[in-house]
């Protein structure tokens, strides 16, 4: 069976965050949408802890913060806090002096219910007219560089001018068939998690990490998505994982011994209730192309950011934006020109790349950790962070000359958590047994 090339204009393979939200921007701009959603939403997504960017993007879509809130969808996240195993910690917020002219920054963002937002946006697309296919993609027609159909599970041949991969990290099925490059940051890693009820609300994402010396770090999150739920996960390397599952423990022991590291989790375990955890594996990753002729890839399909950055939320919704402007912007054209498709593959690795060396360099290596003390590195990580966030939503680097200059400054930045990370190693004393898996 084969879809006519003139039923819709553009086809959009993946019906998670980045997908549904181009398919929604897409429609607003008068395209008629098809979104091929692989499998219902099933709820096990992670990033649930927003940086202060991604309330502005999500209001953009239609769902205001206040709304959100209202709808017991989401809890505010005023802060973030970083415990320690030796009881100190360290509180990371916005500075008061952004909420002043001339920034004027609302410095509450939020915890969601992923599920729950999923099916908000659902709604929204299907209020706009995006047709929601649920079907695989299993095959790519292309000619040169350009994607003329897509062949799905069910014997259905799509064709449309216009093609967006929001597959995931996992699939990247653009990424894949046309062998694009790629940058790999730190090792292969796993998160085990679940949720609690608990007896009273908590405000604010807490990390918790123990810091041993010359050790490459694990953490463990614990984040309030509703006024008496909270997702607690662990997250470590694989290698990490794969040795204490040959000493036999499981998965289940693994996560209930790693959290009781930290007294305030142990009480998550006092009712003996049975836990089934959730467990995602995943790689640091970032493409350094992700678009062509007549498409663009989104989401983390595009790029992967640790989850500790925050940052993965804002991302899609972001790749969102500028693909769906790009091809509203072209689309009498049928072709995007050579330069716009340059630049949107510039901003997406430089912020990708640069969120994803500071938390490697900073945070999860040792060598500046160990010398300047674990809280002080989260400083060192988030004060940059939120201010190359805050100033990309302000100047909106989409020409030549906003993206090369803002492309330097995050280069620039990422040097030199490189140079410091290595001046740190070098005159470190030698250690007996170091371990440090990042590339």
């Amino acid at each position: 069976m084969n879809t006519n090339p003139d039923q819709h204009d553009v086809t959009v393979i993946g019906g998670g965050l980045a997908g549904i939200a181009a398919s929604i921007h897409l429609a607003r701009a008068g395209l008629r949408v098809l979104c091929i959603e692989g499998d219902a939403p099933s709820g096990d997504e992670v990033g649930e802890s927003l940086d202060w960017s991604a309330p502005a993007l999500l209001e953009a879509l239609g769902l205001p913060m206040e709304t959100l809130i209202a709808q017991g969808n989401a809890t505010y996240k005023r802060h973030v806090i970083l415990k320690l195993q030796d009881g100190s910690e360290q509180h990371y917020e916005p500075s008061a002096w952004l909420e002043r002219a001339p920034f004027h920054v609302d410095l509450r963002t939020l915890h969601v219910d992923r599920s729950t937002l999923a099916k908000s946006l659902r709604e929204i697309a299907l209020q706009h007219g995006v047709k929601i296919l649920t079907d695989k993609v299993v095959d790519i027609e292309k000619r040169g560089r350009e994607v003329v159909a897509l062949t799905t599970h069910q014997g259905l041949q799509i064709r449309s001018p216009w093609f967006i991969d929001a597959s995931g990290g996992t699939a990247r099925l653009f990424p894949r068939a046309f062998d694009l490059p790629v940058d790999e940051y730190g090792p292969n890693k796993v998160a085990i998690w679940s949720y609690f009820t608990v007896p009273e609300s908590i405000e604010g994402t807490t990390l918790y990490a123990t810091v041993p010396r010359r050790t490459y770090m694990d953490w463990v999150w614990q984040i309030p998505i509703h006024a008496n739920t909270v997702s607690v996960g662990y997250v470590t390397t694989g290698d990490a994982i794969k040795h204490m599952r040959q000493s036999g423990l499981t998965v289940c022991d693994i996560y209930e011994s790693q959290l009781s590291r930290f007294p305030p989790l142990q009480k998550l375990f006092l009712n003996k209730k049975p836990i089934s955890p959730r467990v995602t594996s995943f790689r640091c990753r970032v493409h350094r192309k992700v678009s062509g002729p007549n498409w663009l890839v989104v989401g983390e399909a595009a790029s992967m950011v640790d989850p500790m950055t925050s940052n993965g939320v804002t991302s899609a919704m972001r790749h969102a934006v500028e693909a769906s402007h790009l091809i509203a912007k072209y689309r009498r054209r049928r072709r995007l020109p050579y330069l716009a498709t340059t630049l949107y593959s510039w901003r997406v690795r430089s912020m990708a790349s640069f969120f994803n060396v500071g938390i490697e360099k900073v945070m999860y290596d040792w060598p500046i950790r160990e010398q300047i003390g674990p809280l002080t590195a989260g400083d060192m990580y988030t004060i940059p962070a939120w201010l190359m966030n805050l100033l990309y939503t302000r100047i909106n680097p989409t020409g030549l000359v906003g993206t090369a200059l803002f492309g330097l400054v995050l280069a620039s930045l990422r040097s030199a958590s490189r140079i410091v990370s290595w001046l740190c190693r070098r005159f470190a004393s030698s250690p007996s047994a170091a371990v440090s898996p990042v590339s």
